[in-house]
């Protein structure tokens, strides 16, 4: 059976040298985003800016959490790499967004930038929370040759792929630019139409029917919608 699936590969695998890579990667662009924010660079919404990055700073430690304890399978070099530009791109993007360039004007605080932020700590807890759920109930020996089914992913079979949409629509209000949004509207559409029918595909291949059971009963991506 093929362990490639859309794409990725989902063979068990530590595969340090490319982890490494992909966090060194990111931590480049975190680095940019720092120095935007904090470098005395004149810009028209300076605090919005350095909330901007600090929101880059925490998505950096949950990568690291999950590349280097919640991720068990490979990671090809080239999907860190092209995974890494796609983080710069937006990182970098929400943060000259939210700093002005484009508007070149600054965006007061209000309930908007509460909504957003509470959204970006719902995704992060949904997304990480969900993960570290499955990896305690992957540890029990009887786990083995199963597959998981409780805890949030009892909800929404790819609840951490929901909580990802949730925390960059968050991220993309603390923009305060309508620009923003393109990245969770793109990033959701990959997830409904590529991602999951490809993880559907392994997962069913890896469980058979414990797996097909389990997705009858149960959402793919929004719960009680979808």
């Amino acid at each position: 059976m093929s362990s490639n699936y859309g794409g990725v590969d989902r063979s068990h695998g530590r595969s340090l040298r490319s982890k490494l890579c992909f966090a060194a990667l990111h931590a480049g662009s975190v680095s940019v985003c720092l120095w935007l924010a904090f470098g005395g660079l004149d810009w028209p919404d300076p605090m919005r800016a350095k909330l901007l990055a600090g929101a880059a700073a925490l998505y950096f430690l949950r990568h690291l959490v999950t590349l280097f304890v919640l991720l068990q399978r490979k990671v090809d070099l080239s999907e860190g790499l092209g995974l890494a530009a796609f983080m710069a791109a937006f990182e970098i993007g929400f943060l000259l967004l939210g700093a002005g360039m484009i508007s070149g004007a600054a965006a007061p605080f209000g309930p908007w930038d509460i909504l957003g932020g509470v959204l970006l700590l719902i995704g992060s807890a949904v997304n990480t929370g969900s993960e570290l759920q499955r990896r305690q109930w992957k540890k029990q020996p009887e786990s083995k040759g199963h597959c998981y089914t409780g805890g949030l992913f009892a909800y929404a079979m790819h609840v951490n792929y929901l909580g990802d949409s949730i925390l960059f629509t968050g991220w993309a209000i603390l923009t305060a630019s309508l620009w923003a949004g393109v990245v969770p509207i793109l990033m959701t559409g990959m997830f409904i139409f590529y991602h999951i029918p490809a993880l559907d595909r392994y997962l069913a291949d890896r469980y058979g029917a414990e797996f097909r059971a389990y997705a009858a009963r149960t959402a793919k991506f929004l719960p009680f919608v979808y």
